[in-house]
């Protein structure tokens, strides 16, 4: 019998004190120090650096020719969120935003710039799904990104920057804004294919050899999917958010490629809705395969009870030894089994009993019990 899967329960998020006050920065300790990429390019030149601090970022991006990309991983930094405050003028709110890393995913605008969130998903080692958040604020020429860990599915996007491939080089931060998002949604097609490919051998065990650990593993492809469909609901909102938004730094072609990426979104509404509804028929069908396996045991034990019922009834009545005559007094009682000590009664009972139980066998038979 496979193992039954254990479930792994993530950390719980700290939220803040009731009566904090709003635009509170909370930095947890045991987050990562951050890692500072600044990319710069334009349609034929592009540059990444590594860079230790954003004191003064805001001459390092003022050149109008260029776009750029602050890359941040790693929040453990107060110094980090002054520069946002004090520098660039970013509201608290959106720094607490930020900082508290459980909100849905959600588009903003403020005077100058714009704020989104979206969830970055990827499967753990333990078959769990992990979420973590990703924040953008962008404005005209400088879009910056925040991620919890050093870990991420963004690579492709790099990629197409650094070759210049499409729009991304001239599309401006609203686009590659929109091309970050993309491809965190479309990794929600990975995980989603990976769980139906794990749907697909759950249900071929199902058929062939039901244990316990299908209800289990079933279950947890299930609970992943609830968590999926939390994320990909607000995401499909803050795309229609984007889409209706009449700030000047999101442009009407960029809008065009938000249309597909909503499309998505619903497209992925409905695969999960699917894959609920699978699961859910799985473990219907574990519990009535398990079910009619109980009824054909208890078939079993009732045609052995049956049988077994008169040739009880019969060695019970021939075991009282109620005696024809007093062994003692020789007093003859004619009303105590005459037959006690009949000759070849032994062999006559057995007889009887041999022809009671394949009567009993042969009705069965006929009613179609064996089958």
């Amino acid at each position: 019998m496979a193992k039954p899967v254990r479930f792994k329960h993530k950390k719980k998020y700290v939220l803040p004190e009731p009566g904090t006050t709003p635009g509170f920065v909370y930095i947890d300790g045991n987050s990562l120090k951050p890692k500072i990429n600044l990319y710069t390019f334009n349609a034929s030149e592009f540059e990444v650096v590594e860079i230790n601090s954003l004191k003064n970022i805001a001459a390092k991006t003022s050149n109008k020719d260029y776009f750029y990309w602050v890359d941040i991983k790693g929040l453990n930094s107060v110094e980090l969120f002054n520069v946002f405050s004090d520098e660039l003028k970013i509201h608290k709110l959106v720094l607490e935003d930020i900082t508290r890393t459980y909100h849905r995913p959600k588009f903003e605008e403020y005077g100058g710039y714009n704020f989104a969130i979206s969830r970055m998903l990827d499967i753990g080692a333990d078959g769990g799904l992990e979420n973590e958040q990703v924040s953008f604020i962008q404005t005209k020429n400088v879009l910056y990104t925040f991620q919890e860990t050093y870990e991420d599915c963004l690579d492709a996007v790099r990629s197409r920057l650094k070759e210049g491939k499409g729009n991304i080089r001239i599309g401006g931060t609203g686009y590659l804004m929109y091309a970050l998002m993309d491809m965190i949604v479309d990794s929600y097609f990975s995980i989603l294919n990976e769980w139906s490919e794990d749907m697909d051998l759950i249900e071929d065990r199902l058929l062939s050899q039901p244990d316990r650990s299908v209800m289990y593993d079933t279950q947890l492809v299930k609970r992943n999917l609830i968590a999926l469909r939390r994320v990909i609901w607000p995401e499909r909102d803050k795309m229609n958010d984007i889409l209706r938004t009449e700030s000047d730094l999101i442009s009407d072609q960029t809008k065009m490629f938000i249309k597909d990426a909503y499309d998505h979104c619903i497209q992925l509404m409905d695969m999960v809705e699917s894959m609920k509804e699978i699961a859910s028929s799985n473990i219907d069908m574990y519990l009535s395969v398990i079910s009619n396996r109980m009824n054909e045991i208890m078939k079993v034990l009732t045609i052995i009870s049956s049988i077994f019922i008169p040739l009880t009834f019969i060695a019970g009545i021939y075991g009282m030894n109620f005696s024809k005559q007093d062994p003692i007094t020789g007093k003859v009682m004619p009303n105590n089994m005459p037959e006690l000590y009949q000759e070849n009664g032994y062999e006559y009972t057995l007889l009887v009993m041999a022809f009671i139980a394949v009567v009993q066998i042969v009705f069965f038979w006929r009613k179609g019990w064996f089958k």
